[in-house]
C-alpha cells in the first residue's frame, strides 16, 4: 500500500489529511489503519513517537465515531499534558470535515470546572492523562461504561510515571466488548501483563528500530569528564550559532540547573520539566515554537508530545538508560525529509554504551 487512498479511509478524512500535506503512509499507518478499519479488534503496537502513530490510531478511530451520538465513544490515555493537547489538536485537523465530532482534553494543571463543563456538554472522544481522568470519574463527570475504544498511547511512559494502578482501574470500569489499542515505544513485562489481562487475542505489529531510525540524522558524540560536561555543552552551542535544539537531561533538577546556568552565561535557554505549572510550561513552549528560544532543556517525560518543526540538533546531555529512548529522542530532528544532528556528551566510562547505540 503506497497511498492513503488504498487504506479504506472515507473521503471526508482523505480530504482533510490531503490538505495537511499527508502523501505516503508511514509503516505503522500502513499496518494499523486497514486492520483497525476491518472490524472490532485489539491491537498491540510497538512504535515510537515520530513514526506517525497518532494518525495510525486517530484516523480509523474518527471514522468509527457516530457524530449523531453525543455520548463518549472513545477514550485516549496518554502520559503528559503536552501530548494530550497535541493529540486533540491533530484530531481537530483530521476531523475538519466530520461535522458534529467533538474531542475534549482532560489533564492536570488546568481548570477542573472548565473541563467538567466541556465533558457535560457532550463529547465523543476524550483525550486524558490518567490521574486527571480518574479525578473526573470520581466526580461523576465522565463515564466509560459504554465506550467502544480505549487507546493507550505511550503506554510504557505512563507506567514509568506510576500510572499503572490508575490505568487498570479505568480499564476495569469499561465494558468487556470494547476494543483496546495499545501503542508503546518499548514493550516491558508490565505492558505484556496489562495486554494479557485486559486485551482479547490482540493483533501485534512492530515497527523495527531500523525503520524508525531516520537516515537523515548525523550522530556525533563528545567525550568529557563529569565536571567538563557543561563546558562541552557551551562549546557545542558556540560552534553552532544558529542552533535550534532540545537538550535532554536526566532529572528535573538537572534540567532546571542547566537552564539557569546557560541563561546566566548569555545563552538563549529555558527548561521544561514536570514541576512547572501549566502556565509556565505553555509560556516556554510558545517561545520555543516561535523560535524565540534556541535551547529547550527538557526531561524525557516533559518532552513527550512536543511537535515542533525544524529542530536542528538534539543534544543528549545525559544518555538514556534504554537504546530505544535514544532513537526516540533523536527522531525529533530531521523531520519531513530535512537533515539534523544528534549529539551525545558522554563520560569516558560510557563509551561501551555509545557503541551499543
Amino acid at each position: 500500500m503506497s497511498t492513503f487512498n488504498e487504506l479504506g479511509l472515507i473521503p471526508e478524512i482523505l480530504e482533510a489529511i490531503t490538505t495537511l500535506g499527508f502523501e505516503t503512509p508511514t509503516p505503522v499507518q500502513q499496518q494499523s489503519i486497514p486492520m483497525l478499519l476491518a472490524g472490532k479488534t485489539d491491537l498491540l503496537a510497538l512504535a515510537s513517537t515520530g513514526t506517525g502513530k497518532t494518525a495510525a490510531f486517530g484516523l480509523p478511530l474518527l471514522q468509527q465515531i457516530d457524530p449523531s451520538n453525543k455520548k463518549t465513544q472513545a477514550l485516549i490515555l496518554c502520559p503528559t499534558r503536552e501530548l494530550c493537547l497535541q493529540i486533540v489538536n491533530d484530531f481537530k485537523k483530521f476531523s475538519a470535515n466530520l461535522h458534529g465530532v467533538k474531542t475534549v482534553a482532560v489533564y492536570g494543571g488546568s481548570s477542573v470546572r472548565d473541563q467538567i463543563r466541556a465533558l457535560k456538554s457532550g463529547t465523543q472522544i476524550i483525550v486524558a492523562t490518567p490521574g486527571r481522568f480518574m479525578d473526573m470519574l470520581e466526580r461523576g463527570a465522565a463515564n466509560v461504561e459504554n465506550i467502544d475504544v480505549v487507546v493507550l498511547d505511550e503506554a510504557d511512559e505512563m507506567l514509568n510515571m506510576g500510572f499503572q494502578e490508575d490505568i487498570e482501574t479505568i480499564l476495569k470500569q469499561t465494558n468487556d466488548t470494547r476494543s483496546t489499542w495499545l501503542f508503546s515505544a518499548t514493550m516491558p513485562n508490565e505492558i505484556r501483563k496489562i495486554a494479557n489481562k485486559y486485551m482479547h487475542h490482540p493483533q501485534e505489529i512492530k515497527i523495527a528500530s531500523s525503520t524508525a531510525t531516520n537516515t537523515n540524522i548525523t550522530h556525533e558524540y563528545y567525550i568529557a569528564k563529569s565536571k567538563e560536561k557543561y563546558q562541552t555543552l557551551k562549546r557545542l552551542a558556540d560552534f553552532n550559532p544558529d542552533i535550534f535544539a532540545i537538550v535532554f537531561a536526566r532529572t528535573k533538577a538537572e534540567t532546571q540547573e542547566l537552564a539557569e546556568w546557560m541563561s546566566r552565561d548569555g545563552y538563549n535557554a529555558d527548561a521544561l520539566h514536570g514541576d512547572l505549572s501549566q502556565a509556565q510550561r505553555e509560556k516556554v513552549m510558545n517561545k520555543f515554537r516561535k523560535k524565540q528560544l534556541q535551547l529547550l532543556i527538557a526531561t524525557d517525560v516533559a518532552a513527550r508530545g512536543i511537535d515542533v518543526n525544524d529542530i536542528s540538533h538534539i543534544i543528549h546531555y545525559s544518555l538514556p538508560d534504554e537504546n530505544e529512548v535514544y532513537v526516540h529522542r533523536s527522531g525529533r530532528t530531521a523531520r519531513a525529509g530535512k537533515t539534523g544532528i544528534s549529539m551525545a556528551i558522554i563520560q569516558p566510562k560510557e563509551q561501551g554504551k555509545i557503541r551499543q547505540i
